[in-house]
C-alpha cells in the first residue's frame, strides 16, 4: 500500500484487498477456513492492511461512507496487531461473511463520488 493520504488510492487498497479475501475464501465455509492456517493468515493480513488504509483515511473515511462503523474497521487493525495471539479465527470469519459486502459497496460508491467531482469522471485506479 503507498503511503498517501489519497482517499481514492486508499479506497482502491481496501477494495484490492477485499477482492484478495475473497479470491482466498471463495468455495470455503468456516469448517475449512478456521482449520487451515494459511488462508486465515492471509485473510488476516489483508484486514490488517484494510485497517491501516481506513486509519490513513481519518476523517475523510466517514465523509465519503458514512454507512460504515469505521472506528470498528480501525479497532480491528489494532486487535490484530496487539492481541493477534488472542484472535479468534471464527471471529474472522464472521467478519468475513458479515462486513466485507457492504464495505466493498460502500467503497466502490464513494470511489465514484469522486470520480464524478474531479476531471470529468477519471481517477487512477
Amino acid at each position: 500500500m503507498p503511503f498517501s493520504g489519497d482517499p481514492a488510492t486508499l479506497l482502491n487498497s481496501i477494495l484490492d484487498d477485499i477482492a484478495k479475501i475473497e479470491e482466498f475464501t471463495q468455495g470455503v465455509d468456516r469448517r475449512i477456513f478456521e482449520e487451515d492456517d494459511r488462508m486465515a493468515y492471509a485473510v488476516k493480513y489483508a484486514l490488517l492492511r484494510i485497517s491501516e488504509a481506513a486509519h490513513r483515511m481519518g476523517d475523510r473515511a466517514p465523509e465519503l461512507c458514512p454507512g460504515v462503523e469505521w472506528r470498528d474497521v480501525r479497532g480491528l487493525g489494532n486487535r490484530l496487531r496487539h492481541a493477534y495471539d488472542s484472535i479468534d479465527t471464527g471471529l474472522i470469519w464472521i467478519i468475513v461473511e458479515r462486513d466485507l459486502a457492504p464495505l466493498k459497496t460502500a467503497a466502490q460508491a464513494a470511489l465514484q463520488k469522486l470520480r464524478e467531482a474531479t476531471n470529468g469522471g477519471e481517477l487512477p485506479q
